[in-house]
């Protein structure tokens, strides 16, 4: 018999998923582990062309930029963007951002994010900079969870829609301030420990239920 509690499905759920969930876990890790300098730059600006426009767009984007990366101009970038991307002014914030790393930390991204031994401050740095265009905090998440850092969550529309319905959070608005995605991040982590299933995989398990996709 099939259990009419909520937590229950999600529990069952994940078990169907648990595997597809792990090894989507371990692509993430293996960015920072193989990836150089220029791949951990690929997932920020995926980032940045993911907000507000979602996963798919995003990928488009990155895919038809990606030869414009590191040296492309904004106006090869905007013009490559034009077609694909309802935003294509996101071009200055990826060559702003690019030109930033390049000149402040010689695009040294790997060391950079192995630098911080604090998690919430390796984030901040990457919310809270003015010179990394197109990054809150949802964004910087995202981004760290996306190159293998764990203990983020990623609250976008979707996942604070489920967190919702399961009166996690009393508002299915995404958190705007630094405050508030601490406060709602710290109940996922209670949510989290309430299922038994650590807050990363709770992250893409959420979204695949919401979507029907594992999460890139």
């Amino acid at each position: 018999m099939i259990s009419d509690d909520p937590y229950e499905k999600l529990k069952l759920i994940y078990l169907e998923r648990k595997d597809l969930i792990k090894a989507r876990l371990t692509e993430f890790q293996d960015v920072l582990a193989s990836g150089d300098d220029k791949r951990i730059f690929k997932e920020l600006a995926f980032c940045i062309l993911t907000s507000a426009a979602g996963p798919k767009m995003g990928q488009a984007s990155i895919d038809a930029i990606n030869g414009l990366l590191m040296n492309g101009s904004e106006s090869e970038v905007y013009e490559t963007l034009q077609n694909i991307h309802k935003y294509p002014e996101k071009a200055s914030y990826i060559v702003h951002t690019r030109e930033y790393l390049k000149r402040e930390l010689n695009f040294k991204l790997k060391d950079l994010v192995r630098s911080f031994k604090d998690p919430i401050e390796r984030r901040d740095f990457f919310a809270n900079n003015k010179n990394i265009k197109g990054i809150g905090y949802l964004q910087a998440s995202h981004f760290l969870r996306n190159i293998g850092f764990t203990g983020y969550s990623i609250l976008d529309k979707n996942i604070i829609k489920m967190l919702y319905e399961f009166g996690v959070v009393d508002s299915f608005k995404p958190p705007t301030t630094k405050k508030k995605y601490i406060e709602i991040e710290n109940k996922v982590k209670v949510f989290s420990d309430k299922l038994g299933i650590g807050i990363d995989e709770l992250d893409l398990l959420l979204w695949s239920v919401k979507t029907g996709h594992i999460p890139r």
